[in-house]
């Protein structure tokens, strides 16, 4: 049974007003709550156990160094069970796309290679490929989802060619919801050869993520939206493809002897984390992890499905709102504009008056935007410890708003 006011409880923040109301938090697409076990792990690495990790042989450091290093098979495990040593430990997506980009991409692709993206694109993951672009003439072609916002895998068969080497895509759309199905495009590139990184900052939030059927080649995660810290996060890169990148930070770990002349490299993954790492950040992230895994990604999706349909339902009997992005497989993230010219920034503010904290922008997706012919919208993204009574909170917001501004 899924006890929602259980999960509620382990939520310290969720107890707190807003303006006079109680809280209602709809931007985990942005960045998620912090359960209190995470909060009291890092509070305890901090105050009992925190050393810096591997180059120390007392308690502290043993300490420290194994249980940052249990988070690599926690993660392992989260992801379906691929190998620890393919676990590169990082910031969160931003970073493990530019690892990607500088680290593969700039050893293996030459002016005039293509890079295959789609529109609903984070940032995260289209500025590392406009670098490419910028500085080695690499070629970006875009995909576009259908009308309803949905990703139909053709469309990628229908750009590749000779020239393509990469494909690049997000498994969640964080303003849309839509769900890419990865597995049919790496379908079509496995024969090709075209490796496939993907951005999973939100997917694996929302429902569970096996890679060892999924066919990608590089996949990314974020900490902060897995209800863990911010500046933690991780990247799976596929062995034969972490064998031919080579490292683009340099520094203590990733290195086994230094001369004046020459150096020798650490073994992957350390080969690729550079410097005194977010150790305390690392450690909250397994927490986290452990958590979700407690409760049961199944669970947490069939619980988030529910609230996408209720959400659905209530937001198609607001005949002024403008939804973004209707795909039947989607998650439950709701990106919405209103009739008569109100701006998203200018309904955030109000809805926040009601204690409601949604979204306002382009969220980092001005692709997409342009796309969708608007230059911003409204996002309420749900998340574990979401209930309907928070989408009644919410309409009655949108509905408050849509009279002083509608």
């Amino acid at each position: 049974m899924y006890d929602i006011q259980s999960i509620r409880a382990d939520f310290p923040i969720l107890s707190r007003e807003v303006n006079g109301k109680p809280l209602v938090y709809l931007d985990n697409g942005a960045s998620a709550q912090k359960p209190q076990v995470v909060i009291d792990a890092i509070s305890h690495a901090y105050s009992h156990e925190y050393a810096n990790v591997h180059r120390g042989l007392h308690t502290l450091s043993t300490i420290a160094t194994e249980n940052y290093e249990a988070v690599r098979g926690k993660i392992a495990g989260f992801l379906g069970g691929v190998a620890e040593e393919e676990i590169i430990f990082n910031t969160g997506a931003t970073h493990g796309f530019n690892m990607i980009s500088y680290g593969w991409a700039m050893q293996n692709l030459t002016a005039g290679d293509e890079i295959v993206l789609s529109v609903m694109e984070h940032h995260a993951n289209i500025v590392p490929w406009h670098f490419l672009r910028e500085r080695m003439g690499v070629k970006l072609v875009w995909v576009e989802p259908e009308a309803d916002g949905s990703f139909d895998p053709a469309r990628v068969v229908e750009v590749l060619n000779d020239r393509t080497k990469l494909v690049a895509l997000t498994h969640m759309s964080n303003v849309l919801g839509t769900v890419v199905d990865i597995a049919a495009v790496a379908e079509i590139l496995k024969p090709r050869g075209i490796p496939l990184a993907v951005d999973g900052s939100q997917a694996s939030v929302h429902m569970p993520v096996d890679l060892t059927t999924l066919g990608a080649d590089f996949y990314c995660i974020t900490g902060h939206k897995l209800y863990g810290p911010s500046a933690s996060g991780a990247v799976w890169i596929k062995s034969e493809r972490m064998a031919e990148m080579r490292p683009f930070m340099g520094g203590g770990d990733m290195i086994r002897t230094v001369t004046r002349d020459e150096i020798t490299y650490n073994d992957p993954p350390h080969t690729f984390e550079a410097g005194t790492p977010g150790i305390v950040q690392m450690i909250g992230l397994g927490t986290a992890i452990d958590y979700m895994t407690n409760i049961g990604m199944a669970n947490i999706a069939a619980h988030e499905a529910s609230l996408r349909d209720y959400a659905q339902d209530k937001f198609r009997a607001l005949n002024w709102l403008n939804l973004q992005g209707t795909a039947a497989n989607k998650g439950a993230i709701f990106s919405f504009t209103m009739d008569g010219g109100a701006h998203p920034h200018d309904i955030s503010t109000i809805v926040d008056q009601k204690g409601v904290a949604v979204r306002a922008g382009h969220h980092c997706c001005q692709p997409l935007m342009q796309h969708l012919g608007v230059n911003a919208t409204c996002r309420a993204s749900f998340g574990m410890y979401n209930t309907v009574d928070e989408v009644d909170v919410l309409v009655d917001a949108l509905e408050t708003c849509h009279r002083l501004l509608g």
